[in-house]
C-alpha cells in the first residue's frame, strides 16, 4: 500500500490523479491533499477520500474552509509551511506534485531531500532550477517520475536503452489553437479563444502557455534536466493530432515513438503503477479512425515565446528562472484582461533584457532572481 500526498489536488492533474487512484481500486491510500484556495473542491475530496492530512495554502481560504465547510476528521494545515510539513511527513511514500508554477520549487526540493518517490507534473521548478534539483536527486537517490505526456513518452521510449546510442529527441506539440492563424490576427484573440485548447483539458495557466508555445519551450529545458541532454539533441515538432507524444531517434536510424490518446490519465497511471502496467479505462488508439498524422516546423515568428525560450535554453544559468517568473506575471495579467495576447512575449523580452545572467546560480540566487523578475514584470505592466 503506497500512501500518496497530492499537492494541487483541486487542479486538473490532481483531480485526474484521484480518478486514476479510484479506478485502480487497490494499492494506494490518499494520505494528504492540498489546494491553494479552492476549498469547495477540497472539502468534497476530503469527504470522499478521507485523507489523514490536508493543506490550504491561502490563509483567507483556510479560514473559510474551517468556518463554512467543517468539521473534518483530518488534520488541516495552512500556508507553505503546512505544505512542506506534508511533504516531509514520514508516512508519505509518494508525492504527486501538481502545483502550478514556481510555487512547486520548494516542495519539490523538500520531497527530494526526504527521498520520496515524486510524480512530477510541475515543469516550472525544473525550468527555474533544473541543475540544482537533479544534483540533489542524485545525491539522495530520490526518484522523479514525469507526468507530462511528452516527458512520460520520452521516459518510456528510453527505458532499457543505452543513452549513448541516443541521437535525437523529437518533442511533439499540438501547436495550440492558433498555429495556423496569421500573426496580425493574434492581437485580437480573446481570453475565451486562448483557453479553448483543441486537444487537452488543462488548467488556465498551462493552457495559455500552450497557446503561446511557451509550454514547449519549458519542456525543452525540462527534457534537458530530466534526461541529461544538450539543447542540440532536442527538436520541437508540431503534431496537431496529438497522438504521438514524443519520439526518440537512435544512432542506427531507428525511431521509437509513443502513441496514445490525448488523456492525462494515461501518463498519470503509468507513473503511479511503474514499473508495472495496469489496465486503464481511458481507452486506446483506434488506428482505423486515424485519417492522418501530420508534422510541421514551429513558426518562431508567429510564436515569439518559443523563440525566447529556445534562446534561454541555449544559455541557461539564471535566465530560465527569469523567463519563468516574467511569463507567470504576464500570463496572469492576460488572464485578468490587463494586457492583450501579444503583450505576453513583449513583457518577457523586456525583463530578460534587463537581467544580468548568473552562470551557476545557487538556490538563494534562484529565489532572488525569481522575486526580481516578478517585480520587474509588474513594472512593465504599468
Amino acid at each position: 500500500m503506497r500512501r500518496v500526498a497530492i499537492l494541487g489536488s483541486t487542479g486538473s492533474v490532481g483531480k485526474n490523479t484521484l480518478g486514476v487512484i479510484e479506478s485502480l481500486g487497490d494499492g494506494f491510500e490518499v494520505f494528504a491533499l492540498s489546494t491553494y484556495s479552492d476549498v469547495n473542491s477540497l472539502a468534497r475530496q476530503i469527504r470522499q477520500f478521507r485523507p489523514k492530512r490536508a493543506c490550504v495554502v491561502n490563509e483567507a481560504a483556510f479560514r473559510k474552509l474551517k468556518k463554512e465547510k467543517g468539521p473534518f476528521s483530518c488534520r488541516i494545515c495552512v500556508e507553505e509551511e503546512g505544505l512542506l510539513s506534508i511533504v516531509e511527513d514520514k508516512d508519505v511514500d509518494l508525492v504527486v506534485l501538481a502545483i502550478t508554477g514556481s510555487a512547486g520549487l520548494l516542495p519539490l526540493l523538500a520531497a527530494i531531500k526526504k527521498k520520496k518517490i515524486i510524480i512530477l507534473a510541475n515543469k516550472e521548478a525544473l525550468v527555474m532550477a533544473g541543475d540544482l534539483i537533479i544534483e540533489e536527486a542524485k545525491r539522495t537517490k530520490a526518484k522523479i517520475l514525469p507526468v507530462d505526456s511528452e516527458q512520460s513518452a520520452i521516459w518510456q521510449c528510453l527505458e532499457g536503452q543505452d543513452k549513448l546510442n541516443l541521437k535525437q529527441i523529437y518533442l511533439t506539440c499540438s501547436g495550440g489553437p492558433f498555429h495556423h492563424l496569421p500573426f496580425e490576427e493574434l492581437k485580437q484573440v480573446t481570453r475565451k479563444q486562448v483557453l479553448c485548447h483543441p486537444r487537452w483539458n488543462m488548467g488556465r495557466k498551462i493552457t495559455v502557455d500552450s497557446a503561446t508555445l511557451m509550454n514547449k519551450g519549458f519542456e525543452i529545458m525540462e527534457t534537458m534536466s530530466l534526461f541529461g541532454l544538450s539543447f542540440s539533441q532536442i527538436e520541437v515538432i508540431i503534431h496537431p493530432e496529438a497522438i504521438i507524444h514524443s519520439m526518440v531517434e537512435f544512432i542506427d536510424g531507428v525511431v521509437i515513438a509513443l502513441l496514445s490518446r490525448a488523456d492525462m490519465r494515461i501518463p498519470i497511471q503509468y507513473a503511479l503503477t511503474w514499473p508495472q502496467r495496469r489496465k486503464t479505462y481511458a481507452g486506446g488508439v483506434d488506428f482505423f479512425k486515424l485519417k492522418k498524422l501530420t508534422f510541421e516546423k514551429p513558426d518562431l515568428g508567429r510564436f515569439p515565446c518559443l523563440r525566447l525560450a529556445i534562446n534561454v535554453a541555449k544559455e541557461r544559468g539564471s535566465l530560465p528562472c527569469v523567463l519563468n517568473a516574467a511569463n507567470e506575471v504576464a500570463v496572469d495579467a492576460f488572464l485578468r484582461q490587463r494586457i492583450d495576447f501579444l503583450k505576453i512575449p513583449k513583457i518577457i523580452q523586456r525583463v530578460l533584457g534587463r537581467h544580468k545572467k548568473i552562470g551557476k546560480p545557487s538556490l538563494e540566487d534562484v529565489l532572488a532572481c525569481n522575486a526580481w523578475a516578478r517585480a520587474e514584470a509588474e513594472r512593465c505592466l504599468l
